[in-house]
């Protein structure tokens, strides 16, 4: 039963800043994972390249393969000089972006942009309702490299120190461009993981979820059914939904690797827990009294206090079983949110 009368602040912790890790480990399995029994609420204090022993042969383990465009520029406006800081959000088309800038007040429509050395160049075109801008850019050769030789990656604002490698916030498995945000719960794997995972006869399946801004906003709505969410799109092959409906008719457990592969299954989930290949946009709002169709465990980081993604954990494991496996995170120093430790979900 849908649990209609929930608060936000029932999903608050508390956590000291210290604990907000600032830098990823050196090596991404060596993070710490807190083994949760959803059924019992039993914990278990291991490191990530122990997952493997939570994985048996046959289930699927379901990946987001988005890539994180280093999406943060800075440039200038053409008529004042004036410095300005510009985040892609979405892309509209080959030429048009949905973007947040900063200072935003002064940028008006027609306002021209010059971003070094006039490699690009951007006229908004557009304001929203809530305050961002549509650019249109022009530049010759690839967008992508262009990205790439001018952009920085578009950190959570919880992290405050300069990130030396931007590969360490991009899973090795990224392929498809298009995440303002890293699919964090991924950040843990590396080949070595990876090859144990196949090893042990487990199938894994790839997705795409191309993560918002909208993964950090906070929950301001007093009670969470007022809270509206935000929508990101996905696409689902159909090579990947069939490996994931063969764990499911076999009788296997499909683990879902972080809160965006779990909304995009659950989203294109029916009754059966079986999906088909399609591509969308999705604003599933997932919160305790959700019967999950799709997802048996889930593997996951820790996320901040009164999000839609400790709300989303709830759900699966039961809120009392999630706050108090936070609380034993907090009280065994675990590291938290992006460059932190994981939390398997059994």
């Amino acid at each position: 039963m849908i649990e209609i009368n929930s608060k936000t602040s029932d999903f608050y912790y508390d956590l000291p800043e210290e604990l907000i890790a600032q830098t990823p480990l050196q090596d991404r399995d060596h993070s710490r994972l807190l083994v949760l029994d959803k059924s019992t609420g039993e914990i278990e204090h291991k490191h990530f390249y122990d997952v493997v022993d939570y994985l048996n042969e046959g289930d699927c383990i379901v990946i987001n393969d988005t890539k994180v465009l280093p999406a943060r520029l800075f440039g200038v406006r053409k008529d004042t000089g004036a410095v300005i800081e510009l985040l892609l959000l979405k892309r509209i088309d080959d030429k048009k972006w949905e973007t947040l800038v900063k200072p935003g007040k002064k940028a008006k429509v027609g306002a021209e942009l010059i971003f070094k050395d006039n490699l690009l160049l951007g006229k908004i075109t557009d304001v929203h309702d809530d305050g961002n801008r549509i650019i249109e850019f022009e530049f010759e050769g690839i967008f992508e490299e262009i990205l790439d030789q001018l952009g920085e990656m578009p950190l959570p604002p919880y992290i405050h120190e300069k990130l030396e490698d931007k590969n360490r916030y991009q899973t090795i498995y990224a392929a498809n461009p298009g995440s303002a945000a890293a699919p964090t719960a991924g950040l843990h794997f590396n080949d070595e993981v990876i090859k144990m995972i196949e090893e042990k006869g487990v199938i894994i399946a790839k997705l795409t979820l191309h993560v918002g801004l909208g993964t950090f906003r906070p929950v301001k709505s007093e009670y969470i059914l007022e809270h509206k969410m935000h929508s990101e799109y996905y696409e689902l092959s159909e090579g990947e939904a069939e490996k994931i409906n063969k764990a499911k008719l076999d009788g296997k457990k499909v683990i879902s690797v972080g809160t965006t592969s779990t909304r995009t299954l659950e989203t294109i989930g029916d009754d059966k827990g079986l999906v088909r290949a399609q591509n969308g946009w999705t604003d599933i709002f997932i919160y305790p009294g959700y019967s999950f169709k799709v997802v048996d465990s889930l593997i996951t980081n820790f996320h901040l206090p009164e999000s839609t993604l400790i709300m989303l954990v709830s759900a699966l494991a039961g809120k009392e079983n999630i706050m108090n496996a936070y609380n034993e995170a907090v009280k065994n120093k675990y590291r938290f949110f992006s460059f932190g430790d994981a939390m398997i979900i059994k």
